[in-house]
């Protein structure tokens, strides 16, 4: 089923140098929608800090290197142009404005698929890793697993919710905090902390501790945090947020960041009950949670999670907080070819808020 007429090629951001801080913008052939598939024209996309990790291959979990002629990405926006064979019941038609989530398709029929946990595929394909990302201006995706985006919310904003955005309201989600409850956000001023920190203070209710450089207060405190505490100039993380909680601690942590220093910290956040849940994921070998001792955990019955992205629905279900205007992204917008210095700047821990690429 065609839609517009379409060019022969197109211009894509590539890992030129995989293991480096490199990308090239290449032009590329356009590709065909296979059976279930939809064409995207894309003008949108976010950067994230995995992009960074899959482009540097920093990440040890990753089964292989990430190859050279990789397009990264996975915060797409854009509407759609042509749908493939098997497509005309889908729940998505051409010209529809849709989002592609870092889970580029799913299998539908694994453990995790079958319990709702999407985001866990065993067999899933990852956008921007062996599966053609959105630092580009067409791609590929599954009509059954593309996101709507809501009329009204513009696609620059969009973008960041469809990774950010959702990984931290599931986050939220699995913290089981209640309204009211203590939360404490490391990494509270950065690309995920800032949405984090107003899903949790603005949508659930939460009373939240923001923790990050002291560069970034203000951020966190204009999204919502009752509290901010800055990492750089604080000798005992924990008695500071004793001293804000009633000398109880939080309820949860959210571990944000990718800093070892961060985990190894976490567990001495909470008081009993406490949960943290890990989002953040260490670049090189991780090192173990210090504070994790099971007489400590025993004791205080104290949780650790895990959470990877969001489902399908969280991700609807946070683009309606976004189209609300319950949660704004701090973000400015930079042309593809930027993409390299905007790695560098991520890289140097320089970065507040988010950068969303223009792909036109």
């Amino acid at each position: 089923m065609a839609g517009v007429e379409l060019p022969k090629t197109y211009k894509a951001a590539v890992y030129d140098k995989p293991g480096t801080i490199s990308t090239k913008v290449e032009e590329i052939d356009m590709p065909e929608p296979g059976p279930g598939q939809v064409l995207i024209n894309l003008t949108h996309s976010g950067v994230c800090h995995s992009d960074l990790g899959i482009m540097t291959n920093a990440w040890a979990m990753l089964p292989f290197p990430t190859q050279a002629g990789q397009v990264g990405g996975h915060e797409g926006v854009g509407k759609i142009v042509k749908m493939g064979p098997g497509t005309e019941n889908s729940a998505v038609k051409i010209g529809d404005r849709v989002g592609i989530k870092w889970m580029a398709s799913i299998c539908e029929s694994c453990e995790a698929c079958r319990a709702g946990a999407d985001a866990n595929c065993f067999s899933g394909k990852i956008s921007g890793y062996y599966t053609p990302g959105t630092f580009q201006q067409y791609v590929l995706s599954a009509a059954n697993y593309v996101t709507p985006i809501p009329e009204g919310l513009d696609s620059a904003a969009a973008a960041p919710m469809l990774c950010a955005g959702v990984t931290v309201y599931s986050a939220l989600r699995k913290s089981n905090t209640e309204s009211g409850n203590w939360v404490v956000i490391l990494g509270a001023g950065g690309g995920l902390g800032h949405l984090a920190v107003q899903l949790s203070a603005r949508g659930i209710g939460h009373r939240v501790i923001g923790v990050d450089h002291s560069s970034k207060k203000d951020i966190v405190l204009d999204s919502g945090a009752e509290h901010f505490i800055p990492v750089d100039g604080t000798e005992d993380m924990a008695a500071a947020v004793k001293e804000l909680t009633n000398g109880l601690g939080a309820h949860a942590v959210l571990v944000l960041t990718a800093n070892n220093a961060a985990y190894a910290t976490s567990l001495n956040l909470l008081r009993f009950g406490g949960r943290v849940v890990v989002v953040g994921i260490p670049e090189g070998k991780p090192v173990p949670i210090e504070s994790a001792m099971p007489h400590v955990m025993v004791a205080k019955a104290l949780t650790i999670v895990g959470i990877a992205v969001g489902t399908r629905k969280e991700a609807i279900e946070t683009l309606d907080f976004a189209a609300r205007g319950v949660v704004k992204t701090h973000y400015r917008v930079e042309k593809m070819d930027k993409l390299t210095e905007v790695f560098q700047e991520m890289d140097a821990g320089k970065m507040k808020g988010r950068v969303v690429l223009d792909l036109s």
